[in-house]
This record gives structure tokens, sequence and C-alpha cells, in this order.
């Protein structure tokens, strides 16, 4: 008798692609800020962990503002990981807005206008409101169905208590739909909220556990609640200033932040919304939260970003801004000078500068181990070992490349474990720059536009008597 085989239904809600920095969880320090040999997928960089430790402590206490930080080092000694390390250990409650310099040069809005929308992304608002409540557990859900169609709509009641009384509410067509969504029975703890009319399901009662044999991983028993059914609870809605713009400068509204046509936002909008924002704070309403603004590849600005980014961190309402370069001492974009990292004098004095240095090979080996974990590769020793070594003599990340790679050559000839002759077998089949570039130099006159040939022309010309 053939074996049926049954089809694995995939969770397609879950992104499960695997990214560069997908294995970092955080900066990897303990409680006095000490960086850990390895931790949340962090190695190495002891020294600039540190630094962004203590900035990050600086952001969660509230008593830096308006400050820039530069990341700096030579390409693949980990960035921004450093950057992506920050952004996790921050949380969810504060900001963090991620752009690459080249974002900023799009044909839809001027470079000023990105840059701020950008800021603005990075500062966030904590709005506090107080809002009535019923909140009891279900004792009993009535719905009376008319018998004929299209006769009255249908009525019901709902009897809910708490540890001290029992009230029995009337149900209008819009709640008995409300509580059918929610799929609210007896025995559940609910909570109404009087203005919209919401119903949250808080969990089951305690007193009604045994009930059933069986429960779902998800049920959750709470108990019932005391005192009065009807409650006045402050409630926190986290927003950032930019979401704020939007909603108020487009004829769609909120509709525009999922969309992304946010387009340019006047100066007069912005303005009111300052001066709101502010009224709130002062009555105790609203709280500013500064959040991050991250900006990879920094040099790519030109020096009208570099003036405006000098002009916005000097405003009351600026988040922390974190750089990125890789660049050693370059021209500055829009000028003929030339200034370390890209980045104009006046603005590098501006910035507390985090140095990167190389990784060692035992970081390497390290790094490499906690990616062949994330992408879920089996390697034997003697491949790690040789990888590390590929890995030093060429770049990390061409190492890191070529652990998919492996693991598709080793499922080819029905391995389970990548061996050594995987990794020789696609270290042959992808090249790396140094091997690129060397068969460029062998068959550049093959090539169009070659610019080293062209210089051997003329040198062979003007060597002509």
């Amino acid at each position: 008798m053939a074996e049926l085989k049954l089809s694995e239904s995939r969770d397609l809600t879950r992104i499960e692609r695997i990214g560069a920095h997908s294995h970092i969880r955080g900066l990897g320090l303990d409680s006095s800020l000490e960086p850990r040999a390895v931790s949340e997928g962090m190695v190495g960089q002891t020294a600039a962990r540190k630094s962004a430790g203590v900035i990050l402590q600086m952001i969660k206490e509230g008593k830096i503002a308006g400050r820039a930080v530069l990341l700096a080092g030579q390409p693949g000694t980990g960035k921004t990981a450093i950057a992506m390390g920050m952004a996790k250990s921050l949380g969810l409650e504060t900001p963090f807005a991620m752009i690459a310099g080249s974002e900023l040069f799009s044909l839809e809005m001027s470079k000023t206008e990105a840059l701020m929308q950008a800021f603005r992304k990075a500062i966030g608002v904590r709005i506090k409101e107080e809002t009535e409540i019923i909140e009891g557990e279900v004792v009993e859900v009535q719905i009376d169905r008319p018998a004929v169609a299209g006769a009255a709509s249908k009525t019901g009641k709902l009897t809910l208590k708490t540890t001290d009384m029992e009230t029995v509410y009337d149900l209008g067509a819009k709640m008995i739909e409300a509580l059918g969504k929610e799929k609210v029975q007896s025995g559940d703890v609910i909570a109404i909220d009087k203005a919209s009319g919401k119903i949250t399901k808080l969990g089951r009662s305690f007193s009604r556990s045994r009930d059933y044999d069986a429960m779902g991983p998800q049920t959750k028993f709470v108990q019932c609640p005391d005192g009065e059914l009807q409650k006045r609870k402050e409630v926190v809605h986290c927003v950032t200033l930019h979401e704020i713009d939007v909603i108020n400068s487009r004829t769609q509204g909120f509709l525009a932040l999922f969309t992304g046509d946010t387009g340019e936002i006047r100066a007069e909008v912005r303005e009111q919304i300052d001066t709101k924002v502010a009224e709130w704070k002062e009555e105790g309403k609203a709280e500013i939260v500064p959040g991050v603004l991250f900006i990879d590849e920094v040099h790519i600005l030109d020096i009208e970003c570099f003036s405006f980014l000098n002009r916005a961190l000097e405003n009351e309402m600026a988040p922390i801004l974190v750089v990125a370069t890789n660049r050693g001492i370059t021209t500055i974009r829009g000028t003929n000078y030339k200034s370390p990292h890209g980045i104009p004098i006046d603005l590098l004095d501006r910035l507390l500068i985090i140095c990167t240095q190389p990784y060692t090979e035992d970081e390497i080996r390290k790094i490499l181990d906690i990616r062949s974990q994330e992408e879920d590769v089996e390697m034997s020793e003697e491949a790690k070992r040789l990888l590390t070594t590929i890995g030093v003599e060429t770049s990390l990340r061409y190492a890191i490349h070529l652990i998919t790679a492996a693991a598709l050559a080793c499922q080819k000839r029905k391995g389970k474990v990548v061996e050594m002759e995987d990794i020789n077998r696609v270290y042959h089949l992808f090249l790396d720059v140094k091997r690129s570039t060397q068969y460029l130099m062998e068959y550049q006159n093959q090539y169009m536009f070659n610019e080293l040939g062209d210089e051997e022309e003329d040198d062979s010309n003007a060597m002509k008597p």
C-alpha cells in the first residue's frame, strides 16, 4: 500500500527569510555595561559595543538629546550590526528610524524634506488618555433573533459581574455583532470601551477552569474583576511626530501611512503640531520620547544635507543621530574639498566617534558558527576551519555568502553535513574581489571601455620615436 504523504501546512504570516543581521538580538552587554565575548549574536568589537552601550543608557535615561554618534570603520567590521543591536536593546517604546544615505535622493521630494521626515519618525509622543470602561465576567449572553426575516433587528441581554456586583445590560445590533466577532461566551472576562464600544477579551475566569478537559495553548485564565463594573482607566498611545504630521496634512488621513504616499508636508502643519504637542506636554497629557535616527553610508549625503543636519541637531525636539561610514579621507559631495569620512569638519566636531576594528581569525570563526546556526546548516570541523581561512584571506562577507551555497552543494550530493569538498567547490564557482580583479587584469583588452588598456596604448604611443 502506497504511503500517504501529508503536505506540510506552513504559517505564511511569519517572515522566514534570513537577513544579514537577523541573528542579532542586542548589544551583548551585562548589567554593568561590560561587553561579553559572544552574546546576543554579537562577537568581538568590545570597545565599540561598550561605547554604544553607554550612549544607549543615556538615551534610556533621557539625558542625551540632539547629539550625534559616528560609527567609523572598514567594510565588514560590524557597524550596521552595532546599530541593529542598539535598536533591539531600546525596545518597542523608543522609536528607531533607519535609512540609507542614498534614500534621500528620491525625485518625489526634496532632500531636506526627506531628512526632516526621517527626523520626525525618530521622535515619539506618548499620549495619555483617560477612558471609561466596563470590566467584568460574562455570566450570560442572551440574544433574541426575530422569527420573521426582515423584521426588527436582533436584540439581547448581557449579564456581567464582578466580585461585588452583577448587572444586566441591553444590547443593540452593533454590540451583538461585536460580541459575535470576539466569540464571547459565559465565563469570559471582557472589557468594553464605553466611548467606542470596542470589546477586548481579557481571558477566561479561574472559576470556569474545570469546564473543559482540554484547553488550547492560547487560553489565558484571569481573576474575576473586583469593585465596580464601570472604571476609569488611563490608556497610553505611542505615536511618532511623522505619523501625526501625515494624518493632519493629507486629505486621506492615516491611509497615507499605509500607501507611503506622504508627499511634502508644509512647515505650517508641523509648527501647529509642535505647538499642540508642547501644550499637551505642559498639561501632562503627553510625553516626548526622543528616539534614534540611523543613517547608513552617510558619505553619500551632500553639503546641503550636512548643513541641514547641523541646524536640525540644535532643535529642542531632535532625536539621537547615529551615522555610519566606511570611507577614509575623501571628497565632500557637492564640493571640491576633502575631509575625513567625507563629512565637513564642523559636523565632525559635533560627533562622538566610535571606531570598529577588523575581526581576528578567532572572531571570524565564532561569527561563521553563529551564521551557520542561523541558516540551519550543519558543517564539519574541517569545513569550518577552511571557511575561516577563506574569511581571513578574502573577506568575512564572502565567507558568510559561501555558507548557503555550500549547503546547496552538499544537498546536491545528498549529504547531510557540509564537508571541505563542498566549500572547495563553491569557492571555485564564485569568485571573491581579489580573484575577480586578477581575472579582469588578465583579460582587460577583451572588455569594453577598459581604462587600463587605453593608458597602456597612450604610453606605447609616447615611447615611439
